[in-house]
């Protein structure tokens, strides 16, 4: 990702706080330390292993299966996964962890495509035409069965929103208690100075509404099924 200039700062953050009634403030700010802080108390205290088991209870509310499976069987549960949700085509981002994981000779099989940003738009058409979109999780949230996406040049948006199916491979150390902790992370990138991803996608199971009458309808805008293959890690 290119960085960007910004124009007329100054001038604008003086327009805020001239409306808000004071100087600008630019130096010596602080973040607050909050006397409650509840949103940390959310499985506080669980392990790795109760982490999986609210993952997987909570999964179940969001209309996605769950496979918990190791390293060494990790490829011949993404081959059931594939076969029961209709083969390919498969489309995944260019990641390597398909390789580390023994996985390409499954995707092969299945008619994979690569996500290649040298070839623009073709991509988006690729992924329409995709039965199944495997992605890997960065962080996962087990309060609501989330998997945090990161997209960039070789991770397109359209791999988990265009196929009909999206599976998510989820390193079992990615799993924390809730959005609160994936914040944490990613607010400890920018601190570091680190390039955070162009557009960090949270999705919970397939697409899925209730605005019309509170009545649940799956599939509306994405994926009409979600499947979650949790792996011990390598």
């Amino acid at each position: 990702m290119m960085t960007g200039t910004i124009q007329n700062e100054d001038t604008f953050l003086a327009k805020i706080a001239k409306n808000l009634g004071r100087d600008p403030i630019t130096e010596g700010i602080s973040r607050p330390v909050w006397k409650h802080a509840p949103q940390m108390e959310v499985l506080k205290n669980a392990t790795q292993d109760e982490l999986v088991e609210e993952l997987r209870e909570q999964s179940t509310r969001v209309h996605t299966k769950v496979h918990l499976t190791d390293s060494s069987q990790v490829a011949h549960v993404l081959q059931q996964v594939i076969e029961e949700l209709g083969h390919g085509p498969v489309i995944i981002p260019k990641d390597q962890r398909f390789i580390d994981y023994q996985l390409m000779d499954v995707l092969n099989d299945n008619g994979v495509l690569i996500w290649d940003h040298q070839i623009g738009r073709e991509n988006i058409e690729r992924a329409e035409r995709a039965n199944i979109g495997i992605t890997f999780s960065e962080i996962t949230l087990a309060e609501s069965a989330t998997v945090v996406l990161y997209s960039d040049k070789d991770h397109g948006r359209s791999i988990s929103f265009l196929p009909a199916c999206h599976v998510s491979i989820i390193p079992k150390s990615s799993i924390v208690p809730r959005m609160t902790q994936a914040a944490k992370a990613l607010r400890s990138k920018v601190e570091q100075g680190e390039l955070v991803p162009s557009c960090i996608n949270f999705i919970t199971g397939p697409s899925n509404s209730a605005d019309i009458e509170m009545d649940l309808v799956v599939g509306v805008h994405g994926p009409i099924k979600a499947v979650y293959i949790i792996v011990n890690d390598k």
